[in-house]
């Protein structure tokens, strides 16, 4: 059974020879292959060498196109500086007045660089890895979009003081993203991961209001297309989760920060699955094998054995490759757990 054939199955219910691991690796993919993380964030070529080497040595399950939230934001008129080995870093937004909000418009994939390149990067690994690896394409969500065009300060005000205004704005935000899922999944991409990380700092009356529709159209229109949807919100969710479920993602990240989901367990549809949890920075990164171990353990058994192996987060490039390997390793052991794999 290969990593694709493994994730489809886990995801659907089937018996699988182990749980799928799916650490999320975007700093520490560039440091262990020697790639530039300028280069990471803007070439296809380096990118798709540095996922595919650590899938292959570190045993993981997928191959992803993240590396930072800002590509359909510099399309937007987001202005970024490229450090040659760090993060992009905002320089100005693309929205400094509300009433920029006007002259936003829906994109179009072709026409901007940073998104062709997405398109790149998906075909690269279809052309390499034919049918080996779950190719997870990726678009902002919503609202974490908006706060890539919109100071999140500002953007935050926004959402009692302009209302209508950010509506407007997350209408043409998702049927950017709607566009620019179509041609990801057309160049290979089996899942199509939406980040809406902001998402834990608002209230679930104002999720509700302006995330949980839109996340739910831009799941749908990737089933439609016959892909994956994978959500993934930073930080606590627990007051959110229920809804985030109710979007029918078929797979949802589980940050660290958000309590126990065994209630929330048994709202997943068949097909559903969470991701999670282990804190990338004290288990991951600074825990032994014991804490490693006990982390998934711990969450394997919440999740009823319905998760994905995963930290909460992206695992840091400060991490020992020895602690990541370990970590995979568990991918074996955890579904001897009696019955926890059983649905």
């Amino acid at each position: 059974m290969n990593s694709l054939e493994r994730t489809i199955g886990f995801i659907d219910g089937s018996a699988v020879d182990r749980l799928p691991f799916h650490p999320i690796l975007m700093r520490f993919a560039a440091r262990y292959a020697g790639v530039r993380y300028r280069d990471f964030c803007l070439s296809a070529t380096g990118k798709c060498m540095a996922n595919i080497r650590c899938a292959t040595d570190f045993r993981s399950d997928w191959v992803n196109t993240m590396s930072d939230a800002y590509a359909e934001a510099e399309a937007y008129g987001t202005v970024l500086s490229y450090p040659d080995d760090d993060l992009p870093m905002v320089i100005s937004y693309a929205v400094k007045e509300i009433r920029d909000i006007d002259r936003l418009r829906v994109l179009k994939t072709e026409d901007h660089p940073r998104m062709r390149e997405r398109l790149a990067e998906i075909s690269e690994y279809s052309r390499l890895t034919p049918g080996q690896f779950f190719i997870a394409g990726w678009v902002e969500g919503p609202l974490a979009e908006y706060c890539d065009i919109r100071d999140i300060n500002l953007a935050m005000t926004d959402l009692y003081e302009h209302p209508e205004m950010v509506h407007r704005a997350l209408d043409i935000i998702t049927e950017t993203a709607i566009d620019f899922i179509t041609l990801q999944v057309r160049a290979g991409a089996h899942c199509i991961g939406i980040g809406d990380s902001v998402c834990s700092l608002i209230s679930p009356e104002l999720y509700n209001e302006f995330c949980f529709e839109r996340e739910k159209a831009l799941t749908d229109h990737i089933h439609s297309l016959g892909a994956y949807a994978k959500i993934h919100i930073c930080g606590n969710i627990s007051a959110i989760l229920p809804d985030v479920i109710r979007t029918g993602a078929d797979i949802v990240d589980i940050d660290h920060r958000t309590g126990p989901v065994m209630e929330a367990v048994k709202l997943l549809s068949t097909g559903q699955v969470f991701a999670g949890k282990s804190d990338p920075v004290t288990v991951i990164q600074d825990g032994d094998e014991t804490l490693i171990r006990d982390s998934a353990l711990s969450f394997y058994r919440e999740a009823a054995g319905r998760a994905i192996l995963s930290a909460g987060c992206e695992v840091t490039p400060g991490t020992a490759n020895e602690n990541l390997l370990f970590f995979g390793s568990l991918s074996d052991w955890l579904p001897g757990e009696e019955g926890m794999n059983k649905r």
